[in-house]
């Protein structure tokens, strides 16, 4: 798998990897998700190609304390085959580079696959109650008005 920084031509496919995935929320519009990402760090948003298509993504963040990782995403059939191990790597180098010294990353509660997938490549739970207040609201006209998500939409 290649791995390299996401293009604007790369949005239709990743919003579609990300719906494929049961990543996206009704209360979180993906463009504009993207758009915010382009706007701080977009180095730090990477997509995964092989044989000439879009098979992952994985978003990361980092403001000078802490890094985060946001939106993994491994194509459902391709899954289990390294590849969501690779793009965190991948982030985490450029964290690292960055001078990131610790990586946080939310997944929901009912994500068991997601859980076990981050343990299995070293993350621990920490001992932290995650709070969120949503500032703008992403939701489209007419969607409903569930809770915010997580960070991660792992």
């Amino acid at each position: 798998m290649e791995i390299r920084p996401f293009s604007p031509a790369d949005e239709p496919a990743v919003v579609a990897l990300w719906e494929r995935c049961g990543l996206v929320r009704p209360t979180n519009d993906p463009r504009k998700d993207i758009r915010r990402k382009l706007s701080v760090r977009p180095d730090l948003f990477l997509v995964g190609v092989r044989d000439g298509t879009l098979v992952g993504s994985v978003m990361a963040g980092y403001e000078g304390h802490r890094g985060w990782l946001n939106y993994l995403a491994v194509e459902p059939t391709a899954q289990r085959a390294g590849l969501g191990r690779q793009l965190v790597e991948a982030a985490e180098r450029r964290l690292r580079a960055a001078g990131c010294p610790k990586v946080n990353l939310q997944v929901r509660r009912s994500n068991v696959a997601a859980i076990a997938f981050y343990r299995r490549i070293g993350y621990a739970e920490d001992d932290v109650v995650s709070f969120g207040k949503r500032l703008e609201p992403d939701a489209p006209a007419g969607a409903g008005t569930g809770a915010p998500a997580s960070r991660a939409r792992t």
